[in-house]
């Protein structure tokens, strides 16, 4: 009866792929089979001297970093990570951090991740908001690459604008010295996934970076569910 229901509710609304706005199959969630495939994945983490990775030298001594999609402005990749951050599905982040997951647990750069921190919001804009686009990922993540899951340690202690349309120098500014950490003795000695929806010029992740490599004998590493150019 329970299933006769549910079939009856998907004629109506029916449960469509996030990428290209097709229906979904009974045995699919959020992305459709053909997208899963289809979409345009980087590779980086096979590749030590990726892109993203390159970013990030010079300015903070990462383990690793790399990113699972390629981002294109008004591609799908763009369309799945607006229907995240400000659509309210966070189950397009769960579900794409255990794509990823399961993928990077397979290579050597990053099988031995301890715990996954996704990067922060500040309090009001993620009351604003009702969550936080990252934390998703993040859970997606540390469930298929059998890590801890910790929101609470990296926390946001000042709120700064919007990092949009800024320049480079002006988003590293607008970021500095406004990452703090508590409960410092879990982290100490760990691999640290630090985690986020997109990167562009770096700026918030190497600032959370740096505060989390003030812990004795941590390790940072870095992905994001897309890199855009």
């Amino acid at each position: 009866m329970l299933a006769l229901l549910k079939d009856f509710i998907s004629l109506i609304y029916p449960n469509i792929c996030f990428a290209c706005g097709k229906s979904l199959l009974k045995n699919e969630h959020c992305i459709c089979t053909c997208c899963k495939y289809k979409l345009p994945k980087t590779k980086f983490h096979l590749d030590k001297n990726n892109p993203v990775s390159k970013l990030f030298w010079g300015r903070v001594p990462l383990e690793n970093a790399a990113s699972y999609y390629q981002f294109d402005k008004g591609g799908k990749v763009q369309k799945l990570i607006h229907q995240l951050k400000y659509k309210g599905q966070q189950e397009i982040g769960v579900t794409v951090g255990k794509y990823y997951g399961s993928e990077l647990k397979r290579s050597d750069d990053y099988a031995d991740i301890d715990i996954v921190l996704p990067v922060p919001l500040h309090p009001r804009k993620q009351r604003r908001r009702g969550y936080n686009q990252s934390d998703s990922f993040a859970k997606g993540l540390a469930k298929s690459m059998n890590a801890i899951y910790s929101p609470k340690i990296l926390y946001r202690s000042q709120y700064s604008d919007t990092q949009t349309k800024k320049s480079r120098f002006d988003r590293w500014k607008n970021v500095q010295s406004i990452f703090n950490l508590k409960n410092t003795e879990s982290l100490k000695d760990k691999h640290i996934l630090l985690v986020d929806d997109v990167v562009t010029t770096g700026s918030t992740l190497e600032a959370c970076a740096q505060t989390l490599l003030s812990i004795p004998g941590a390790k940072v590493s870095i992905v994001t569910m897309a890199y855009a150019a």
